[in-house]
């Protein structure tokens, strides 16, 4: 059986790939850190679907707890469906601080360091024994790290991403002589909870970006979730080191 593990999935993006997966029969490991509710619905939606999913704990930002999670994983793996492997790996938990550059502390840039590169470059790392051959690696960017998608603001958030699409392409190569294939979608503005939940508490934003849009409109989880759930797939078996913008044509 297939099992994927998603990190940062209980809302937004996350949830909406590791629905997505499960919709397809995938087995589902998915990860949260403080929203442990988020997590349960994630379960529930897939427990509804008739397929079966097990919420974890994991901070991306502490990459010493990363082989006590392996270990973890090993034993969720063996009771739940009496494996001992994955065969997908979705490093999708984020977190989105805004500051100008002149403004932007190394406090700052740290925190955001640990989650979008430091914590996929090593969990994904820690995972690798578990992780099958023929297997499939997805990361979620931002077009914060491609021209279409540069606002002021966002340099060290952006920069980071950037060193994750990198990071994708030197995993494809690297990984290739077991047939793991790595790929890394790029949304464009897409209405999740990440910048403290910044379309609900502010959603006058969300007309200007619309009007940015080829598509008219702003993205939704599902846009992203399901590019996700299509690159772990068989049907994207030839395709691998190649980052994809889900954007909707922002600034196009």
């Amino acid at each position: 059986m297939n099992i994927a593990v998603v990190t940062g999935a209980s809302s937004g993006i996350g949830q909406s790939a590791a629905v997505q997966l499960a919709a397809r029969g995938q087995g589902v490991v998915l990860t949260y850190n403080a929203n442990a509710d988020g997590a349960h619905e994630t379960v529930a939606r897939i427990q509804a679907l008739g397929g079966t999913a097990v919420a974890l704990p994991l901070d991306v930002g502490r990459s010493e707890t990363f082989p006590a999670f392996r270990d973890e994983l090993r034993g969720v793996l063996a009771d739940t469906w009496q494996a001992e492997q994955i065969t997908g790996l979705v490093n999708n938990a984020g977190i989105a601080r805004m500051a100008m550059y002149a403004d932007t502390t190394e406090e700052v840039f740290d925190e955001i360091e640990r989650v979008v590169l430091r914590g996929p470059y090593f969990l994904t790392q820690a995972l690798l024994p578990l992780l099958a051959d023929g297997g499939a690696i997805v990361s979620t960017t931002s077009n914060a790290a491609l021209f279409s998608g540069m606002e002021p603001g966002f340099s060290a958030y952006g920069t980071l991403k950037g060193g994750l699409v990198v990071l994708t392409r030197y995993l494809a190569k690297e990984l290739s002589v077991r047939g793991i294939r790595v790929n890394s979608v790029s949304p464009g503005s897409t209405r999740t909870r990440l910048g403290d939940d910044a379309f609900t508490k502010h959603p006058e934003v969300i007309a200007p970006l619309a009007a940015r849009t080829a598509l008219g409109r702003v993205g939704e989880p599902d846009d992203i979730g399901q590019v996700i759930a299509f690159l772990l797939s068989d049907e994207a078996g030839w395709i691998t080191a190649q980052d994809i913008e889900v954007s909707g044509g922002y600034n196009l």
